[in-house]
């Protein structure tokens, strides 16, 4: 398939979508094996009161550029992320939020989640988290193994992560995430479901269960541990979306599960092509104009460049081509399990349906896209083939 090269917007299609903030704090205390995120392991003390800094005044730079980065919108949800967010004290994180709510407006109801890691929590430091209007956690359980813990590198143990789901409903937090994995080194269905019902039992509102995968650029990449078979792999997959189903978690995305009106609303932001301010070392931004240009941008990524006064937080920026927009759109969009309206396609990207009819055609014929017109959703075999869907969009 192949467009036009770029060209504004067609008047009347672009619509500006929502907006929400994207927060990196790259620290951890130790790096794990499998891990390819921008994370460093902490040092005895970090730098929080100039973090803090550096964070407003990357804001400040993104909403002082050219492109004016909010258009008068609203914060609908900020997202800390990392790392380990929950490293950094309640004092510094709400320095922070005041900063930034000085700077835009938020929503009445904006979510606002932070990262965690248990090994990290205390029950005091979580209760003033919540006073500050954080209102909901992801925490990086993994597996309740203790064996498996280990083999990520994890620094806590399975009770641990049991007592940290206990302390973030005490602490106040009616709504969380567990990150759980499967496809773990040795595991078996048997082990994989184990993790599953301990992590069902602890009551999250929503679960991010996704497989072990080997990253480049991470330890286990240079040093594969021996993982499951693929037919292993499968009727993990198998049934454990049988029972996160029986026990009322609805997948909505690739490896999202949640209790009624609980899905992830920043996550629903990036897959239905929504706008992000992103601040902090290696953060990535996604702007739109009026006009119908989308630029996306990315900060300096080591912290001592990001913390370096003399540098400049973005590291690079450019503008989306109409020809790369509907591969960028269905990246996203057709992760979720319902997929999107297909008058979505032309609010977010300006570019009439009738740009990507010729690609749809191919791939419903192909069996991978509804055959409802007002909808562009997935068929089954298109969430299990969704590379496949996805190449009918490239230029």
């Amino acid at each position: 398939m192949s467009l036009a090269s770029p060209a504004p917007a067609l008047p009347g299609l672009f619509q500006l979508p929502p907006l929400a903030l994207y927060v990196h704090i790259p620290w951890c205390v130790r790096k794990c094996p499998y891990c390819d995120f921008n994370s460093h392991a902490a040092g005895p003390e970090l730098p929080e009161e100039a973090y803090v800094d550096a964070l407003l005044a990357d804001l400040d730079a993104d909403l002082d550029a050219d492109l004016a980065a909010a258009h008068g919108r609203e914060l609908v949800s900020i997202f800390f992320g990392g790392g380990t967010p929950s490293l950094f004290s309640a004092r510094a994180l709400d320095r922070l939020l005041q900063g930034v709510n000085q700077r835009l407006a938020f929503a009445g109801d904006i979510e606002i989640t932070l990262e965690a890691n248990p090994g990290t929590f205390e029950q005091a430091k979580f209760r003033d988290y919540r006073r500050l209007g954080i209102n909901r956690l992801s925490i990086g359980v993994q597996s309740f193994q203790t064996d498996q813990l280990q083999a990520l590198g994890r620094i806590h143990d399975g009770n641990e992560a049991i007592r940290a789901a206990e302390m973030a409903r005490a602490a106040g937090f009616d709504n969380f995430n567990l990150d759980l994995m499967h496809g773990l080194p040795g595991q078996d269905v048997a082990g994989a479901l184990a993790d599953l019902r301990q992590a069902i039992a602890l009551e999250p509102t929503h679960l991010s269960w996704y497989q072990l995968t080997l990253e480049p650029n991470t330890v286990f990449w240079s040093q594969p541990p021996e993982i499951p078979e693929d037919d292993i792999l499968w009727d993990i997959q198998e049934a454990g979306q049988a029972l996160l189903a029986g026990a009322g978690f609805a997948q909505y995305e690739t490896s999202a599960y949640a209790r009624e009106q609980r899905r992830a609303r920043h996550n629903l932001n990036y897959w239905t092509f929504g706008d992000f301010l992103g601040i902090g070392a290696g953060a990535h931004a996604k702007l739109s104009d009026p006009d119908g240009r989308i630029r996306r941008s990315w900060k300096t990524r080591l912290p001592k460049d990001y913390l370096d006064p003399d540098k400049r937080f973005q590291a690079g920026e450019r503008e989306l081509e109409a020809a790369e927009l509907p591969f960028e759109f269905m990246m996203n969009a057709l992760r979720l399990t319902a997929g999107v309206p297909a008058a979505l396609f032309e609010q977010r990207t300006g570019l009439p349906l009738s740009s990507i009819a010729e690609a749809c055609a191919a791939a419903r014929g192909a069996g991978l896209l509804d055959a409802d017109a007002q909808l562009l959703k997935p068929t089954a075999r298109g969430q299990l083939f969704l590379n496949d869907l996805l190449q009918h969009f490239l230029d």
